[in-house]
């Protein structure tokens, strides 16, 4: 039997209040179906489950314009059914569900400083599309964003964002392609073949931040092969030259092979694997300071067992080295 370290999971009831239409993917049985994976598996006795606060906001707006938070607070209250574009579909409760779903974050990244290795920030809805000044692909307030400014501004720490969602975090991207102290790195289906068609490898960042952007795009069909050899080979050494002091990681599990949104093909073991490697970075760099935030990831089932795989990966007491070949079965 495998011991697990303690796991923090925060979730808020407002997260399954914000409801697009019935036939969006982005709905809030991906949170029941977490939820009760993890309450009765492996991780139960593991598990403690803490209620987000809702961001304050002054990070928000450290985050997106005031006139942008306006307008998407009212879009919300007056009725409107969608942001922007029709993809964004919303309800009366969506400001709200995206108020706490930053403020878990906030609190994640607390409990992280505080000693808590395992931080799991079950919400929605997700963030990593979100511009600063416009809602994109089912994101309204960019959650990692968020989180990562937050650790930075207030802990003063170099932040590594590992972003391993299927799509490309072109929010996330664009917060920080010009900040030096703030590194991401983005494994995603290749552009060319995906939403939102950015993402390109020659994207490096701009200015005092070139250099702290990474990208890794994986061709359609790509599996848990391609995935670890792109971490071993090309990540790792760029991580280990940015030394970072804590890790946010986008965990966005829409690139399992159940999943429609992607092309990729991922298994669910791919997932506890990531889990043993960005654990071991954050002990290697960070002092396990990590925190993970939910993105992407549509298929119930899938989800729910890739997110109990990843956690699983990150609370094992007894992990391998990075060195070792993750990529074996």
């Amino acid at each position: 039997m495998n011991d697990f370290s303690p796991i923090t999971v925060i979730v808020h009831p407002a997260c399954a209040a914000h409801l697009p239409g019935p036939e969006h993917p982005e709905q809030p049985q991906r949170l029941d179906a977490i939820l009760q994976r993890l309450e009765n598996g492996p991780l139960a006795a593991a598990l403690t489950v803490r209620e987000a606060p809702a961001a304050p906001r002054r990070w928000l707006e450290a985050c997106h314009d005031t006139e942008y938070l306006y307008r998407f607070e009212e879009a919300a209250l007056s009725g409107s059914t969608a942001l922007d574009h029709q993809d964004n579909e919303m309800s009366f409760d969506t400001f709200d569900a995206a108020r706490h779903a930053a403020g878990a974050g906030i609190l994640g990244v607390d409990l992280a400083e505080d000693g808590h290795e395992v931080v799991f920030c079950a919400v929605r809805p997700p963030g990593h599309h979100a511009e600063r000044r416009r809602a994109l692909g089912f994101c309204f307030v960019n959650n990692t964003v968020v989180a990562a400014r937050y650790w930075h501004q207030r802990y003063r720490r170099r932040v590594l964002i590992v972003d391993v969602d299927a799509h490309h975090g072109n929010g996330v991207q664009a917060a920080f392609e010009t900040e030096p102290e703030v590194f991401y790195l983005s494994l995603h289906e290749d552009p060319a073949h995906s939403f939102p068609g950015s993402g390109y490898a020659g994207e490096r960042g701009l200015g005092p931040g070139r250099g702290t952007t990474l990208n890794i795009p994986l061709p359609p069909g790509a599996g848990d092969e391609e995935c670890i050899t792109a971490l071993t080979e090309v990540a790792a050494p760029a991580v280990a030259a940015f030394a970072p002091e804590a890790i946010v990681v986008a965990a966005g599990f829409d690139g399992h092979g159940a999943d429609d949104m992607s092309g990729l093909n991922y298994t669910t073991a791919l997932y506890g694997k990531l889990g043993v490697y960005l654990g071991d970075w954050a002990r290697r760099y960070c002092r396990g300071r990590l925190l993970s935030v939910l993105e992407g990831g549509y298929h119930p089932e899938a989800l729910a067992a890739g997110v109990e795989a990843y956690l699983a990966g990150l609370a094992l007491t007894r992990r391998p080295a990075a060195g070792t070949n993750h990529g074996e079965s």
